[in-house]
């Protein structure tokens, strides 16, 4: 049951922002919502949330909650102009929580600021997109000053329903997003080139992905994606260019640390192609926008394939 001395605020209504703060909302938590674009937090309104015009109304809440596309982002928020820990009006949440996936330094930077103000600060990165949350699936992983992690983790578990790990203080948990991102990446282009392989020979991709995902080699995530690959359809679940970060990132950690990452310097590259080959589009923008499983094309290609749907209903592992 939520604690209703406890009040929440929260910062970003993207395609996972909403639908974690929904669940905080119907749970019984007093949650005001802030977001650059005002209409797309109204929604929740209807719902019982409270959409407040400036983050600086957010101020006063115990604990906010933030999920942006960047750590350049995430700073403008909190510390920019009329930004959430401006201070002017003297208030200051007791703790904020971010659930984004940023650089290890950008979050370090960002906790030293925050800490300096007398604000605890939780790394809290989470797995899993839109579809997830509302199938009850999606897990978080946390770190920070323990006794702050403590008090938020019975929110994040509304949202978080699979299950929250701890892992430490500091930016640990940063670390623990960005290399299952990387996982993500390695994985998805493996699951495209051996699914491409086998429908280059004769085998239809609804029935080799079901033998995948049948087998001890099916994941949650494998199943999910694919009716995307059956079906071709690239509604965004991720983009490419937020894949193309988090490679990035997990491959600088890698140098930095002296860890060899062979396999992930290859999927990037070839995720760098995806991009060449978008030029090619009537409307490149527009199609990087799609989910990042439209690699499939862009890999067919370099295979001497056109793919065409297979209009398949292809189970998703989520369905309720």
């Amino acid at each position: 049951m939520a604690n209703d001395k406890q009040k929440i605020g929260w910062i970003g209504m993207g395609r996972m922002g909403f639908p974690m703060a929904e669940r905080l909302i119907k749970a019984g938590y007093d949650v005001a919502i802030w977001n650059r674009t005002r209409a797309k937090a109204e929604p929740l309104a209807a719902k019982g949330g409270k959409v407040v015009d400036t983050l600086a109304d957010l101020a006063g809440v115990d604990v906010v909650f933030s999920i942006v596309s960047t750590g350049k982002d995430l700073a403008e928020v909190y510390f920019g102009k009329d930004g959430l820990v401006t201070g002017r009006n003297g208030r200051l949440p007791k703790i904020c929580v971010d659930c984004s996936t940023i650089a290890v330094e950008e979050s370090a930077d960002i906790r030293k600021r925050l800490t300096e103000r007398g604000v605890d600060f939780v790394a809290a990165p989470v797995s899993g997109n839109a579809k997830v949350i509302r199938a009850g699936k999606l897990s978080a992983v946390v770190s920070g000053p323990e006794a702050a992690c403590k008090t938020v983790t019975p929110m994040i578990e509304v949202f978080a329903t699979q299950g929250v790990s701890y892992v430490g203080d500091g930016e640990l948990a940063r670390v623990c997003k960005i290399a299952h991102n990387v996982l993500l990446g390695v994985v998805i282009e493996n699951l495209i080139e051996i699914t491409l392989l086998a429908n280059k020979m004769g085998v239809p991709r609804h029935a080799f992905l079901a033998f995948i995902n049948n087998s001890v080699m099916g994941s949650a995530f494998t199943r999910y994606k694919s009716p995307a690959l059956v079906n071709l359809d690239w509604t965004t679940t991720f983009t490419p260019e937020l894949l193309r970060k988090d490679l990035d990132l997990g491959l600088g950690l890698a140098r930095d640390w002296d860890v060899p990452m062979p396999v992930t310097a290859a999927a990037r590259e070839m995720l760098q192609s995806h991009f060449g080959a978008a030029t090619l589009k009537p409307n490149p923008e527009e199609y990087l926008q799609k989910d990042f499983a439209a690699l499939a094309e862009t890999m067919a290609l370099a295979s001497g394939m056109k793919l065409e749907s297979e209009n398949k209903n292809v189970p998703t592992g989520l369905e309720s």
